[in-house]
């Protein structure tokens, strides 16, 4: 399995830098379409509607792969947490014994709340 999310962390991060260089080729809505490649003679290397719908497409295309890649590491990551806590790796609890330690030390306080009835902690505005 560790092989599979080789891949699919290799094939992200290749995905991420194509994005990127073909959101920079693109020219905005006013330019030439052309102009990237040096001229209006080279609008024929992407057929008679110029680079622009080729672009277009390429980048679609490559932002649903990189979502779908995204997708999956992040399931790959839920999984290797739910083996990393089935491994007996120690989880951080409170536990209530910790809690009345705690209350314990602090017990002026929560006495003159007690006597008010109130639960919240926080001091109160003047």
């Amino acid at each position: 399995m560790d092989w599979v999310e080789t891949l699919v962390v290799v094939l992200h991060v290749l995905i991420a830098v194509a994005l990127v260089t073909l959101v920079l080729l693109q020219q905005g809505k006013g330019a030439n379409a052309g102009a990237a490649f040096g001229g209006g003679a080279s609008q024929t290397v992407f057929g008679s509607e110029g680079s622009s719908s080729f672009l277009t497409r390429a980048t679609t295309l490559l932002a649903i792969v990189f979502f779908v890649t995204s997708f999956s590491l992040a399931v790959f990551a839920k999984q290797r947490a739910e083996v990393a806590g089935e491994a007996g790796i120690p989880v951080v609890q409170e536990s209530p014994a910790a809690s009345d330690a705690g209350q314990a030390e602090g017990d002026s306080a929560t006495e003159s709340e007690a006597g008010r009835g109130d639960e919240n902690k926080l001091p109160e505005l003047e």
